[in-house]
């Protein structure tokens, strides 16, 4: 739009025309305020985004450890903006997706990650930490679904046997009818083409003697067409959430289970979880989806979703810039404020002061 002007070519510093501010080339990136070379920045984290401990980056590189945790949390805030401008306002055919949690013990906590993922593309959609398994973490995980999806779109959801999903699932995909009286608030219905299955599997010293499969809600034959459609076997699983658990343990080093350098922050764990997220959706060929949708060709879950033609770089995810919201001048309300008047230069005349009813004259 012409908006934009260059305010310093030696510092890189542009000026907007609207709002008369100026900022950096690298703002809205991770980079912003950082003077440590790019090429450093982005080997350490790659190496965190391949589940490599924080404390064996600085041993290797002689950084200080709350550098490379600061640079880690700006990582997965950066790839975080990128999840919100790209996955969740994107309107998906989600077709089949599957919901799972993890259990993470860290230093004196422990903590629960929700994680959702598309079948068909294998792309992961939402993800939620909190210290409780609780109802509020089942609703957030299934709100952040209900971003990227279609509207009235035919969807199955498979989970665990956690009884906290199907309300939340049903809360969070449903749409306001309006009454046929005219008056009152609109009620808020189901989605009429939504599904959700419940896996239970009942283990005896550590392997799965039984699995029980049940269908919450939705009709059993149209679940079983939209399984056969996103090609997530012939019967109700969580197999490929439970894939996506162990790469993130495997990729997230916080996440593993006997280990000296466990999460002590809830924040750090969702940046981390951010971090892996994002790169396994726009930076790791996907080794299924290569052999089935491109024929041999590399393909990430963000290609076969559609929301990229090619394989990010991690340099390319970490200097991603999404556009900012529109500058909206705010409004002044009251009186217009008065201009101050210039202050008076001083004088050494004598200045006359009434006292008692005559005048005196004071040198000032």
């Amino acid at each position: 739009m012409g908006t934009i002007r260059i305010h310093d070519r030696k510092r890189e510093r542009y000026r907007c025309t609207i709002c008369r501010k100026t900022f950096s080339q690298r703002t809205g990136t991770m980079f912003e305020g950082l003077r440590k070379p790019t090429e450093l920045i982005i080997i350490v984290v790659t190496l965190l985004a391949y589940g490599c401990p924080v404390q064996a980056i600085v041993h290797a590189f002689g950084l200080d450890e709350r550098t490379v945790a600061s640079w880690r949390d700006r990582a997965g805030a950066q790839c975080q903006r990128v999840h919100q401008g790209l996955v969740e306002t994107t309107s998906l055919d989600l077709v089949h997706v599957q919901a799972d949690e993890i259990r993470v013990k860290g230093r004196k906590i422990i903590a629960w990650m929700g994680l959702a993922m598309m079948v068909s593309t294998r792309l992961w959609l939402a993800g939620r930490v909190s210290v409780t398994r609780d109802r509020e973490l089942a609703d957030a995980l299934m709100q952040q679904v209900r971003r990227c999806c279609q509207d009235l779109k035919a969807v199955l959801i498979c989970t665990d046997g956690w009884g906290a999903y199907p309300n939340s699932i049903k809360k969070a995909f449903r749409e306001k009818v309006k009454t046929t009286m005219g008056r009152g608030r609109a009620r808020l219905q189901v989605w009429p083409q939504l599904h959700i299955g419940t896996v239970i599997k009942r283990s005896e010293h550590k392997r799965v003697v039984e699995v029980k499969r049940t269908f919450s809600y939705g009709q059993q034959e149209h679940a079983m067409q939209l399984l056969a459609r996103s090609a997530g076997g012939s019967v109700l699983n969580t197999a490929f959430i439970e894939r996506l658990n162990g790469t993130m343990r495997q990729r997230l080093a916080t996440l593993t289970r006997k280990c000296r350098h466990a999460a002590c922050r809830i924040d750090a764990l969702e940046y981390g979880m951010y971090l892996i997220g994002c790169t396994y959706n726009f930076c790791w060929p996907h080794q299924e989806l290569s052999k089935s949708t491109h024929l041999g060709r590399a393909c990430t879950p963000a290609m076969a979703s559609g929301l990229t033609d090619h394989i990010w770089s991690l340099s390319e995810l970490l200097t991603y810039k999404l556009a900012p919201p529109i500058w909206i001048e705010a409004k002044h309300r009251g009186r217009p404020r008065k201009q101050r008047e210039p202050e008076r230069v001083r004088s050494h005349r004598p200045r006359l002061r009434l006292r008692k009813g005559h005048l005196c004259s004071v040198t000032s």
